[in-house]
């Protein structure tokens, strides 16, 4: 695999992190060319635990990107000290983070993910004490998804490092002990999100198909 792109993500990029956290990295790569060609295509993720890690080829980082999903778009928003792996063509993706983009995917995405946390916390159950550290770390994840997609929504900008985490600790602490308070976070995000905002209506995908292109070019010719 030849990694483009590769960082710390996760708590440790949000602020969230304590003695016991893992640490967890994504990234992207790009599959020699000449093998997207044959009966069987390279996969497309490769995940692992020991160390945690994902990296996604490039072509499907760039879907998942289009589509606003909140963990992969991280990988070209954070701070410049957790990148691991920085190549000239992940430098060229970086500058064309904006270009992903798009109002409606962002509102679908980042509040789709925020209610997904919100049905885990809600159903958690309350004589269970492992399940109640999970619905803390629901809690959490709600908080951050939220203000991370209202601010992208107003602001146009993804910020991984959150500006409190200790404020979202204890608001994780408290959703936990009263997942209903959650649900007010949940309806101010979409009354913030019904407002105009900054994003585009559409992503533009040409500059993604041209990068697309470069990788493909230079990829082609280090296989052959």
């Amino acid at each position: 695999m030849h990694v483009l792109l590769s960082g710390i993500v996760g708590s440790t990029a949000y602020g969230l992190a304590h003695a016991g956290s893992d640490l967890d990295r994504l990234g992207l790569f790009a599959a020699p060319t000449e093998e997207l060609h044959g009966l069987h295509r390279p996969a497309e993720s490769h995940v692992t635990t020991a160390p945690d890690r994902t990296l996604h080829e490039a072509a499907k980082w760039c879907r998942l990107a289009l589509s606003c999903n909140p963990t992969a778009s991280e990988l070209v928003w954070l701070p410049g000290e957790l990148y691991e792996v920085r190549t000239p063509l992940g430098e060229e993706l970086i500058g064309l983070r904006r270009s992903f983009l798009s109002a409606r995917a962002v509102r679908n995405s980042y509040l789709g993910y925020a209610t997904q946390q919100f049905r885990k916390l809600s159903t958690r159950d309350s004589a269970d004490r492992q399940s109640r550290t999970r619905a803390a770390k629901h809690a959490r994840h709600l908080v951050r998804l939220v203000r991370q997609g209202v601010t992208l929504h107003e602001t146009g900008e993804i910020v991984v490092r959150l500006a409190d985490p200790e404020q979202v600790r204890e608001l994780g602490e408290r959703y936990a002990d009263r997942p209903e308070l959650a649900a007010t976070v949940l309806a101010d995000a979409e009354s913030r999100f019904d407002r105009p905002g900054v994003l585009p209506s559409a992503p533009d995908e040409a500059p993604a198909e041209a990068w697309l292109r470069r990788v493909r070019a230079a990829h082609f010719a280090a296989a052959a």
